[in-house]
C-alpha cells in the first residue's frame, strides 16, 4: 500500500460528521471526473478544495448538494442521502456581478436568502403588523451585523465594493442558520485585502456558530492561516487532510504521477510547481 493510499484509508466517521463521502465516483458521460473517493467534514471545520481548472472541483458541490448523481458510492449529508438536508445548507455559487445599475439594496439581498422562494411582495404595511415578519426582519439585520455589513446593507448592491457585496451574498447564505457553507470560489475577483477580511469572517462565522465550511479555491494563499483540512483535487483522485499533510511534493506528485514541487516563498506564501499540476512558475499553490 502506498503513502497516498494509507492517506486514503477510512477512519471510523466522527458522530458530528457533516458531509460524508465513500468511495465516490462521478462520471460525466464516458469521463470518470474522479473515483473512488473518501471524504469526511465535521462540524466547526474549515476545509477548502484545491486543484487545477476542470478536474471536479465544483461537481464535488454539485454531488454534496444532490444535483449530481454519483456513478458509484454514497455521499451523506447529515447522515442522510445528499440532497435531503439542502434545507440546511447554505450555498454561494460562483461569483454574481452586480452591475453599478443595480438598485436593489443589500438588506434585500440577504433577505431573498430567507424567503425568496415565496412569490410576490409583502403588501404595504403589512409587516409593521406581523409578529413574523418583524422577527425575520430582525434575524436579517443580526446576520447582517454578523457579517460586519451594516453599515452599507441599506445601499443599492450595485453601488458597493467587490468585498462589500460578497460579505452580504454571505449574509444570504447563512441567514437560515445552516449547519453546513458550501462556497464556489468567493474570493475570485477580489483585491488582497477584501480577500484576507472574507476569508477571516468566514473562518470566524465557522468557528462561533459552529458551522462545517467548504470552500472552493482558486488559490490556497489567503486561506492557509484559516484551514483546517484541504482537498486537493487531480489526475481522477481526491485526497483529503491536514494541510501540511497534503500540499507537499510528495503526495501531490503520488497524486499527478508525476513530479511536483512546493515552494515556500520568502513572504511565507506556496507555490506549486509542475507540469501536471497545470502551472506555471508564477502561479501560487496552483489551486
Amino acid at each position: 500500500m502506498t503513502e497516498l493510499e494509507t492517506q486514503r484509508t477510512v477512519e471510523p466517521a466522527r458522530l458530528d460528521a457533516v458531509v460524508e463521502l465513500r468511495r465516490a465516483t462521478v462520471r460525466l458521460g464516458e469521463r470518470t471526473l474522479w473515483s473512488d473517493v473518501d471524504l469526511t467534514l465535521e462540524s466547526g471545520r474549515f476545509m477548502a478544495v484545491l486543484g487545477p481548472n476542470g478536474v471536479g472541483k465544483t461537481t464535488l458541490i454539485k454531488v454534496i448538494l444532490g444535483q449530481l448523481e454519483l456513478f458509484a458510492g454514497e455521499a451523506t449529508v447529515l447522515g442522510k442521502p445528499a440532497g435531503q438536508e439542502n434545507h440546511r445548507v447554505g450555498y454561494l455559487p460562483q461569483r454574481r456581478n452586480f452591475d453599478s445599475g443595480v438598485r436593489i439594496r443589500g438588506i434585500d439581498v440577504v433577505r431573498l436568502g430567507l424567503d425568496g422562494d415565496h412569490w410576490g411582495f409583502p403588501l404595504p404595511g403589512a409587516r409593521l403588523f406581523s409578529t413574523k415578519s418583524r422577527a425575520r426582519d430582525a434575524h436579517v439585520r443580526d446576520v447582517i451585523e454578523l457579517v460586519g455589513a451594516s453599515e452599507y446593507a441599506l445601499e443599492p448592491i450595485g453601488e458597493i465594493s467587490g468585498g462589500e457585496q460578497q460579505r452580504l451574498l454571505i449574509a444570504q447564505a447563512l441567514v437560515r442558520h445552516p449547519v453546513l457553507l458550501l462556497l464556489d470560489e468567493p474570493l475570485d475577483g477580489l483585491d488582497l485585502p477584501s480577500q484576507a477580511s472574507v476569508t477571516a469572517l468566514i473562518s470566524s462565522v465557522c468557528k462561533e456558530r459552529d458551522i462545517a465550511v467548504l470552500m472552493v479555491a482558486h488559490d490556497v494563499n489567503p486561506l492557509l492561516p484559516y484551514l483546517d483540512l484541504v482537498a486537493y483535487v487531480g489526475a481522477g483522485r481526491i485526497v483529503s487532510g491536514a494541510p501540511d499533510d497534503v500540499i507537499t511534493a510528495e503526495t501531490l506528485s503520488q497524486l499527478y504521477g508525476s513530479g511536483v514541487d512546493v515552494v515556500h516563498m520568502a513572504d511565507g506564501r506556496l507555490a506549486v510547481l509542475g507540469q501536471q499540476a497545470n502551472c506555471a512558475p508564477g502561479d501560487h499553490a496552483c489551486a
